[in-house]
Protein backbone atom coordinates (compact mmCIF):
# COMPACT_ATOMS: atom_id res chain seq x y z
CA UNK A 1 0.00 0.00 0.00
CA UNK A 2 2.68 2.59 1.02
CA UNK A 3 4.28 2.10 -2.26
CA UNK A 4 1.25 2.65 -4.12
CA UNK A 5 0.97 5.97 -1.60
CA UNK A 6 4.65 7.06 -2.95
CA UNK A 7 3.64 5.98 -6.47
CA UNK A 8 0.41 8.36 -6.58
CA UNK A 9 2.53 10.87 -4.67
CA UNK A 10 4.85 11.02 -7.13
CA UNK A 11 2.96 10.97 -10.12
CA UNK A 12 0.85 14.24 -8.49
CA UNK A 13 4.20 16.00 -8.10
CA UNK A 14 4.80 14.81 -11.99
CA UNK A 15 1.63 16.56 -12.82
CA UNK A 16 1.85 19.71 -11.16
CA UNK A 17 5.46 20.24 -12.35
CA UNK A 18 4.05 19.59 -16.11
CA UNK A 19 0.82 22.29 -15.46
CA UNK A 20 3.73 24.33 -13.73
CA UNK A 21 6.21 24.32 -16.66
CA UNK A 22 3.02 24.77 -19.11
CA UNK A 23 1.69 27.87 -17.24
CA UNK A 24 4.82 29.62 -17.16
CA UNK A 25 6.61 29.12 -20.61
CA UNK A 26 3.17 29.36 -22.51
CA UNK A 27 3.97 29.53 -26.58
CA UNK A 28 2.44 32.41 -29.31
CA UNK A 29 0.08 30.82 -31.24
CA UNK A 30 1.98 29.05 -34.85
CA UNK A 31 -0.74 30.59 -36.60
CA UNK A 32 0.26 34.08 -35.22
CA UNK A 33 1.24 36.05 -38.94
CA UNK A 34 4.71 36.37 -40.08
CA UNK A 35 7.04 38.11 -37.57
CA UNK A 36 10.33 39.31 -37.27
CA UNK A 37 12.48 37.94 -34.26
CA UNK A 38 15.42 40.16 -33.51
CA UNK A 39 17.54 38.28 -30.32
CA UNK A 40 19.02 40.60 -28.28
CA UNK A 41 20.93 38.91 -25.45
CA UNK A 42 23.50 40.07 -22.79
CA UNK A 43 26.75 38.68 -22.34
CA UNK A 44 29.52 38.68 -19.46
CA UNK A 45 29.95 37.83 -15.72
CA UNK A 46 27.91 38.10 -12.57
CA UNK A 47 26.33 41.83 -13.76
CA UNK A 48 25.13 40.09 -17.21
CA UNK A 49 23.34 37.50 -14.88
CA UNK A 50 21.89 39.94 -12.46
CA UNK A 51 22.87 38.41 -8.93
CA UNK A 52 22.25 40.29 -6.00
CA UNK A 53 19.77 42.33 -7.88
CA UNK A 54 16.15 42.24 -6.52
CA UNK A 55 14.08 41.64 -9.18
CA UNK A 56 11.36 44.01 -9.90
CA UNK A 57 10.35 42.82 -13.67
CA UNK A 58 6.74 41.06 -12.51
CA UNK A 59 6.91 38.54 -15.43
CA UNK A 60 3.32 38.13 -16.57
CA UNK A 61 3.17 41.95 -16.71
CA UNK A 62 6.21 41.81 -18.59
CA UNK A 63 4.33 39.29 -21.01
CA UNK A 64 0.64 40.52 -21.10
CA UNK A 65 1.53 44.32 -20.90
CA UNK A 66 3.65 43.98 -24.57
CA UNK A 67 1.02 41.63 -26.09
CA UNK A 68 3.17 38.50 -25.53
CA UNK A 69 6.08 40.01 -28.04
CA UNK A 70 8.68 39.69 -25.24
CA UNK A 71 9.95 36.39 -24.98
CA UNK A 72 12.78 33.96 -23.90
CA UNK A 73 15.28 31.85 -26.15
CA UNK A 74 12.57 29.14 -26.08
CA UNK A 75 10.32 31.42 -28.02
CA UNK A 76 8.07 31.21 -24.95
CA UNK A 77 7.58 33.03 -21.55
CA UNK A 78 9.40 31.24 -19.19
CA UNK A 79 11.30 34.13 -17.41
CA UNK A 80 13.84 34.07 -15.01
CA UNK A 81 15.53 30.13 -15.35
CA UNK A 82 19.48 30.73 -15.85
CA UNK A 83 21.93 28.02 -14.87
CA UNK A 84 25.98 26.96 -16.28
CA UNK A 85 24.19 23.97 -17.45
CA UNK A 86 21.21 23.83 -20.02
CA UNK A 87 20.05 20.51 -18.95
CA UNK A 88 19.89 22.35 -15.55
CA UNK A 89 18.31 25.44 -17.19
CA UNK A 90 16.14 22.88 -18.28
CA UNK A 91 14.94 21.48 -14.91
CA UNK A 92 14.70 24.73 -13.02
CA UNK A 93 12.13 25.40 -16.19
CA UNK A 94 10.53 22.55 -15.45
CA UNK A 95 9.80 22.75 -11.64
CA UNK A 96 9.29 26.38 -11.99
CA UNK A 97 12.48 27.40 -9.63
CA UNK A 98 12.94 30.51 -9.89
CA UNK A 99 15.16 30.99 -6.62
CA UNK A 100 18.16 33.01 -8.32
CA UNK A 101 15.98 34.82 -10.73
CA UNK A 102 17.71 38.74 -10.24
CA UNK A 103 16.43 41.60 -12.74
CA UNK A 104 18.42 41.59 -15.89
CA UNK A 105 19.15 44.60 -17.70
CA UNK A 106 17.69 43.82 -21.24
CA UNK A 107 13.82 43.41 -19.35
CA UNK A 108 13.83 47.08 -19.33
CA UNK A 109 15.79 47.21 -22.77
CA UNK A 110 12.72 44.84 -23.79
CA UNK A 111 10.37 46.94 -22.84
CA UNK A 112 11.32 50.35 -23.63
CA UNK A 113 11.94 48.43 -27.15
CA UNK A 114 8.68 47.01 -27.63
CA UNK A 115 6.84 50.46 -27.37
CA UNK A 116 8.90 51.57 -30.01
CA UNK A 117 8.82 48.74 -32.53
CA UNK A 118 6.01 47.17 -34.57
CA UNK A 119 3.53 44.57 -33.52
CA UNK A 120 5.28 41.96 -35.74
CA UNK A 121 8.59 42.53 -34.25
CA UNK A 122 9.02 39.88 -31.14
CA UNK A 123 12.13 40.37 -28.72
CA UNK A 124 13.97 37.33 -27.75
CA UNK A 125 15.79 38.35 -24.70
CA UNK A 126 18.40 36.10 -22.39
CA UNK A 127 21.19 36.42 -20.41
CA UNK A 128 24.74 34.11 -21.18
CA UNK A 129 27.80 34.18 -19.45
CA UNK A 130 28.77 33.17 -15.99
CA UNK A 131 30.34 34.44 -12.39
CA UNK A 132 33.41 35.08 -11.40
CA UNK A 133 34.84 34.66 -14.92
CA UNK A 134 37.47 36.38 -16.28
CA UNK A 135 37.51 37.31 -20.19
CA UNK A 136 39.31 34.67 -21.10
CA UNK A 137 36.76 31.90 -19.72
CA UNK A 138 33.80 33.21 -21.55
CA UNK A 139 35.63 33.67 -25.06
CA UNK A 140 34.87 31.03 -27.93
CA UNK A 141 35.79 27.82 -27.57
CA UNK A 142 34.81 27.49 -23.96
CA UNK A 143 31.68 25.51 -22.17
CA UNK A 144 29.87 28.88 -21.28
CA UNK A 145 30.52 30.65 -25.18
CA UNK A 146 29.35 27.33 -25.94
CA UNK A 147 26.49 27.40 -24.18
CA UNK A 148 25.29 30.75 -25.48
CA UNK A 149 25.72 29.90 -29.06
CA UNK A 150 23.23 26.78 -28.11
CA UNK A 151 20.83 28.98 -27.13
CA UNK A 152 20.97 31.31 -30.09
CA UNK A 153 20.40 28.53 -32.34
CA UNK A 154 17.72 27.20 -30.76
CA UNK A 155 15.67 30.32 -30.73
CA UNK A 156 17.01 30.96 -33.92
CA UNK A 157 15.18 27.51 -34.98
CA UNK A 158 12.26 27.65 -32.85
CA UNK A 159 11.51 30.76 -35.18
CA UNK A 160 12.16 29.22 -38.56
CA UNK A 161 9.93 26.40 -37.86
CA UNK A 162 7.42 28.71 -37.28
CA UNK A 163 8.46 30.95 -40.66
CA UNK A 164 9.72 34.02 -38.60
CA UNK A 165 12.45 36.06 -39.79
CA UNK A 166 15.68 36.02 -37.39
CA UNK A 167 18.05 38.34 -36.52
CA UNK A 168 20.84 38.94 -33.89
CA UNK A 169 21.14 42.99 -34.03
CA UNK A 170 23.06 43.43 -31.15
CA UNK A 171 24.68 41.58 -28.09
CA UNK A 172 24.69 43.71 -24.99
CA UNK A 173 28.20 43.15 -22.66
CA UNK A 174 28.48 43.36 -18.82
CA UNK A 175 32.12 42.18 -18.29
CA UNK A 176 35.19 43.29 -15.87
CA UNK A 177 34.88 42.71 -12.74
CA UNK A 178 37.18 39.84 -12.40
CA UNK A 179 39.99 41.56 -15.30
CA UNK A 180 40.06 44.35 -12.38
CA UNK A 181 40.43 42.75 -9.08
CA UNK A 182 41.75 39.77 -9.66
CA UNK A 183 44.97 40.89 -11.67
CA UNK A 184 44.24 38.82 -14.86
CA UNK A 185 46.91 40.35 -16.80
CA UNK A 186 45.43 40.23 -20.16
CA UNK A 187 45.39 43.15 -22.44
CA UNK A 188 41.49 43.86 -22.12
CA UNK A 189 41.07 45.50 -25.34
CA UNK A 190 42.87 43.05 -27.94
CA UNK A 191 40.49 40.23 -25.70
CA UNK A 192 37.23 41.92 -26.31
CA UNK A 193 38.22 43.27 -29.59
CA UNK A 194 38.71 39.48 -30.57
CA UNK A 195 35.14 38.55 -29.43
CA UNK A 196 33.54 40.75 -31.19
CA UNK A 197 35.07 39.22 -34.26
CA UNK A 198 34.10 35.72 -32.83
CA UNK A 199 30.90 36.33 -31.89
CA UNK A 200 30.34 37.92 -35.29
CA UNK A 201 31.27 34.93 -37.03
CA UNK A 202 29.75 32.55 -35.43
CA UNK A 203 26.26 34.10 -34.78
CA UNK A 204 26.33 34.58 -38.18
CA UNK A 205 27.44 31.37 -39.07
CA UNK A 206 23.72 30.11 -37.30
CA UNK A 207 21.74 32.86 -38.56
CA UNK A 208 22.99 33.74 -42.25
CA UNK A 209 22.68 37.28 -41.61
CA UNK A 210 24.66 39.45 -43.06
CA UNK A 211 24.61 42.94 -41.01
CA UNK A 212 27.00 43.18 -38.10
CA UNK A 213 26.56 42.47 -34.72
CA UNK A 214 27.56 45.31 -32.61
CA UNK A 215 28.70 45.10 -29.13
CA UNK A 216 26.80 47.01 -26.74
CA UNK A 217 29.34 48.00 -23.47
CA UNK A 218 28.56 49.48 -20.22
CA UNK A 219 31.73 49.88 -17.97
CA UNK A 220 32.58 48.28 -14.53
CA UNK A 221 34.31 50.77 -12.30
CA UNK A 222 35.57 48.23 -8.96
CA UNK A 223 38.79 50.03 -9.06
CA UNK A 224 38.71 49.93 -5.17
CA UNK A 225 37.87 46.51 -5.15
CA UNK A 226 41.77 45.55 -6.44
CA UNK A 227 43.72 45.54 -3.44
CA UNK A 228 46.41 47.25 -4.79
CA UNK A 229 44.36 49.79 -6.23
CA UNK A 230 46.51 53.92 -5.88
CA UNK A 231 44.77 56.34 -7.47
CA UNK A 232 47.82 58.19 -7.80
CA UNK A 233 49.86 55.57 -9.30
CA UNK A 234 51.24 56.65 -12.70
CA UNK A 235 50.12 53.87 -14.27
CA UNK A 236 47.81 51.67 -12.36
CA UNK A 237 47.17 48.35 -14.08
CA UNK A 238 43.89 48.58 -12.77
CA UNK A 239 42.32 51.07 -15.15
CA UNK A 240 43.18 49.27 -18.14
CA UNK A 241 39.85 47.31 -18.78
CA UNK A 242 37.79 50.42 -18.48
CA UNK A 243 40.03 52.45 -20.33
CA UNK A 244 39.87 49.04 -22.96
CA UNK A 245 36.32 49.79 -23.07
CA UNK A 246 36.59 53.62 -23.82
CA UNK A 247 38.97 53.05 -26.86
CA UNK A 248 37.12 50.65 -28.39
CA UNK A 249 33.84 52.63 -28.28
CA UNK A 250 35.96 55.56 -29.60
CA UNK A 251 38.00 53.70 -32.13
CA UNK A 252 35.89 50.06 -33.17
CA UNK A 253 32.62 50.78 -35.07
CA UNK A 254 31.70 47.15 -34.26
CA UNK A 255 31.10 48.70 -30.08
CA UNK A 256 28.72 50.96 -29.25
CA UNK A 257 28.33 52.63 -25.17
CA UNK A 258 25.80 52.24 -22.97
CA UNK A 259 27.15 53.38 -19.69
CA UNK A 260 29.18 52.78 -16.73
CA UNK A 261 28.08 51.48 -13.17
CA UNK A 262 29.50 54.49 -10.81
CA UNK A 263 25.86 56.19 -10.91
CA UNK A 264 23.79 53.62 -9.73
CA UNK A 265 23.66 51.76 -5.54
CA UNK A 266 25.92 48.84 -5.75
CA UNK A 267 24.92 45.89 -3.42
CA UNK A 268 26.36 46.43 -0.04
CA UNK A 269 28.90 48.59 -1.96
CA UNK A 270 31.02 45.65 -3.47
CA UNK A 271 30.42 44.75 -6.94
CA UNK A 272 26.90 44.05 -8.30
CA UNK A 273 24.21 47.21 -9.49
CA UNK A 274 21.25 46.88 -7.55
CA UNK A 275 17.88 46.27 -9.33
CA UNK A 276 17.16 50.50 -10.07
CA UNK A 277 20.76 50.22 -12.03
CA UNK A 278 19.81 47.17 -13.81
CA UNK A 279 16.90 49.05 -15.03
CA UNK A 280 19.23 52.10 -16.17
CA UNK A 281 21.62 50.19 -17.69
CA UNK A 282 18.77 48.17 -19.79
CA UNK A 283 17.17 51.50 -21.16
CA UNK A 284 20.28 52.95 -22.27
CA UNK A 285 21.08 49.78 -24.07
CA UNK A 286 17.60 50.18 -25.66
CA UNK A 287 18.80 53.73 -27.14
CA UNK A 288 21.78 52.09 -28.90
CA UNK A 289 19.88 49.08 -30.07
CA UNK A 290 17.24 51.20 -31.66
CA UNK A 291 19.23 53.47 -33.49
CA UNK A 292 21.80 50.12 -34.63
CA UNK A 293 18.05 49.48 -35.93
CA UNK A 294 17.22 52.21 -37.47
CA UNK A 295 20.45 52.66 -38.85
CA UNK A 296 20.80 55.99 -36.76
CA UNK A 297 24.39 57.59 -35.13
CA UNK A 298 26.30 55.55 -33.07
CA UNK A 299 26.19 55.98 -29.25
CA UNK A 300 29.49 56.72 -28.01
CA UNK A 301 28.14 57.84 -24.43
CA UNK A 302 30.11 60.61 -22.80
CA UNK A 303 33.37 59.84 -23.94
CA UNK A 304 36.38 62.19 -24.54
CA UNK A 305 37.40 62.79 -27.64
CA UNK A 306 40.36 65.07 -27.72
CA UNK A 307 42.89 66.18 -25.19
CA UNK A 308 44.72 69.64 -25.73
CA UNK A 309 47.61 71.12 -23.81
CA UNK A 310 48.08 75.14 -23.27
CA UNK A 311 50.75 76.22 -20.66
CA UNK A 312 49.51 74.78 -17.40
CA UNK A 313 45.57 74.15 -18.88
CA UNK A 314 44.58 70.60 -20.34
CA UNK A 315 41.11 71.20 -22.09
CA UNK A 316 39.35 67.76 -22.62
CA UNK A 317 36.79 67.70 -25.47
CA UNK A 318 33.81 65.33 -25.41
CA UNK A 319 31.27 63.76 -27.14
CA UNK A 320 28.20 64.61 -25.84
CA UNK A 321 25.34 63.04 -26.68
CA UNK A 322 22.70 65.64 -25.10
CA UNK A 323 24.68 68.86 -24.10
CA UNK A 324 25.26 70.86 -22.21
CA UNK A 325 27.65 69.35 -19.49
CA UNK A 326 26.16 69.05 -16.07
CA UNK A 327 28.19 68.74 -12.95
CA UNK A 328 25.65 66.93 -10.66
CA UNK A 329 26.28 66.56 -7.13
CA UNK A 330 23.02 64.87 -6.42
CA UNK A 331 22.82 61.59 -8.03
CA UNK A 332 26.35 61.24 -7.35
CA UNK A 333 27.88 62.25 -4.20
CA UNK A 334 30.51 64.80 -4.41
CA UNK A 335 34.03 63.86 -4.80
CA UNK A 336 37.37 66.05 -5.59
CA UNK A 337 37.49 68.02 -8.83
CA UNK A 338 34.23 66.13 -9.81
CA UNK A 339 36.11 63.18 -10.28
CA UNK A 340 38.77 64.63 -12.34
CA UNK A 341 42.76 64.70 -11.57
CA UNK A 342 46.32 65.05 -13.63
CA UNK A 343 48.95 63.03 -12.58
CA UNK A 344 52.51 63.35 -13.14
CA UNK A 345 55.22 60.76 -13.33
CA UNK A 346 56.15 61.00 -10.03
CA UNK A 347 52.82 60.26 -8.64
CA UNK A 348 51.43 63.98 -7.56
CA UNK A 349 47.92 65.22 -8.39
CA UNK A 350 49.09 68.81 -9.91
CA UNK A 351 45.09 69.66 -10.45
CA UNK A 352 43.88 72.19 -8.73
CA UNK A 353 40.47 73.42 -10.82
CA UNK A 354 38.23 72.39 -13.30
CA UNK A 355 35.52 74.64 -15.33
CA UNK A 356 32.71 72.67 -16.70
CA UNK A 357 31.61 74.60 -20.55
CA UNK A 358 28.76 72.54 -22.92
CA UNK A 359 31.48 70.16 -24.66
CA UNK A 360 34.69 70.49 -23.13
CA UNK A 361 36.17 70.88 -19.72
CA UNK A 362 39.45 72.71 -18.77
CA UNK A 363 41.63 71.35 -15.81
CA UNK A 364 43.91 74.39 -14.32
CA UNK A 365 47.09 72.87 -13.22
CA UNK A 366 49.72 74.15 -10.81
CA UNK A 367 52.52 73.23 -13.31
CA UNK A 368 52.85 72.34 -16.78
CA UNK A 369 51.29 69.04 -16.86
CA UNK A 370 54.67 67.60 -19.52
CA UNK A 371 54.08 63.69 -19.60
CA UNK A 372 51.08 63.77 -17.25
CA UNK A 373 48.28 61.32 -17.48
CA UNK A 374 44.27 62.94 -17.30
CA UNK A 375 41.58 60.79 -15.17
CA UNK A 376 37.99 60.39 -14.30
CA UNK A 377 36.83 58.75 -11.72
CA UNK A 378 39.88 57.22 -10.45
CA UNK A 379 39.62 57.88 -7.31
CA UNK A 380 37.15 56.37 -4.22
CA UNK A 381 37.39 54.36 -0.89
CA UNK A 382 39.34 51.46 -0.39
CA UNK A 383 37.15 48.21 -1.42
CA UNK A 384 33.71 50.54 -2.12
CA UNK A 385 32.15 51.12 -5.06
CA UNK A 386 28.89 52.89 -6.09
CA UNK A 387 27.94 56.56 -6.45
CA UNK A 388 28.27 57.03 -2.79
CA UNK A 389 31.98 56.03 -2.02
CA UNK A 390 33.08 54.20 -5.06
CA UNK A 391 35.63 55.43 -7.93
CA UNK A 392 33.01 58.45 -9.54
CA UNK A 393 32.58 61.24 -10.61
CA UNK A 394 29.83 63.82 -11.15
CA UNK A 395 30.29 64.62 -14.75
CA UNK A 396 26.93 64.33 -17.22
CA UNK A 397 25.18 65.24 -20.06
CA UNK A 398 21.73 66.81 -20.14
CA UNK A 399 20.02 63.74 -21.98
CA UNK A 400 18.07 63.24 -18.54
CA UNK A 401 16.62 66.66 -19.06
CA UNK A 402 14.43 65.14 -21.70
CA UNK A 403 14.50 61.25 -21.21
CA UNK A 404 13.10 59.50 -18.27
CA UNK A 405 12.68 55.77 -17.13
CA UNK A 406 9.85 54.96 -15.16
CA UNK A 407 10.71 52.34 -12.50
CA UNK A 408 8.84 51.01 -9.79
CA UNK A 409 6.20 53.90 -9.97
CA UNK A 410 8.86 56.37 -9.82
CA UNK A 411 10.50 58.40 -12.83
CA UNK A 412 14.16 58.43 -13.38
CA UNK A 413 16.09 61.00 -15.62
CA UNK A 414 18.20 58.62 -18.32
CA UNK A 415 21.07 60.95 -18.28
CA UNK A 416 24.65 59.80 -19.98
CA UNK A 417 27.36 59.85 -17.20
CA UNK A 418 30.78 60.31 -18.35
CA UNK A 419 33.06 56.85 -19.08
CA UNK A 420 35.79 56.57 -16.55
CA UNK A 421 39.15 56.90 -18.13
CA UNK A 422 43.25 57.30 -17.86
CA UNK A 423 44.57 59.40 -20.34
CA UNK A 424 48.08 60.00 -21.60
CA UNK A 425 48.67 63.83 -22.10
CA UNK A 426 51.08 64.84 -25.23
CA UNK A 427 52.61 68.61 -23.81
CA UNK A 428 52.24 71.38 -25.99
CA UNK A 429 50.08 70.04 -28.63
CA UNK A 430 46.89 68.27 -28.99
CA UNK A 431 46.25 64.55 -28.98
CA UNK A 432 43.63 61.79 -29.58
CA UNK A 433 41.64 60.79 -26.45
CA UNK A 434 42.06 57.41 -27.32
CA UNK A 435 46.31 57.41 -27.28
CA UNK A 436 48.25 55.41 -24.93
Amino acid sequence: MKYIIKAFVFASFIIVCIAAYLRTTDKPSKDAGHKVVLCIPVYGQSLALGEEAVRMTDFDSLRINHDGRIMTEFLDYGFGFSDDFIMHQRVKRLINYHNGSFELSIYSMAEELATRLGKDTLLCIFPGGRGLSSISLIRKGTPVYNKFLYEIRMAYERARARGWDFIVPAICWMQGESDIVDYTGYDYKQQLKQFGTDINQSVKAITRQTSDIPIVCYQSNVLTRAWRFDANSYEPVETRVAQGVVELIQEEPLFWASGPTYPYDIVNEKLHIDGIGQRHIGALDAIAVLRILRHGDKTYGLTPSSVAVEGNDITVGFRVAVPPLTVDTTIVSPVAHYGFSVITPAGRDILEDVIVGDTTVRLKCSQEPEACRVRYAVNGEKMKSGRLHGPRGNLRDSQGEGTRIRIAGKYYPLHNWCYQFDQAVTAGGESPAVAR
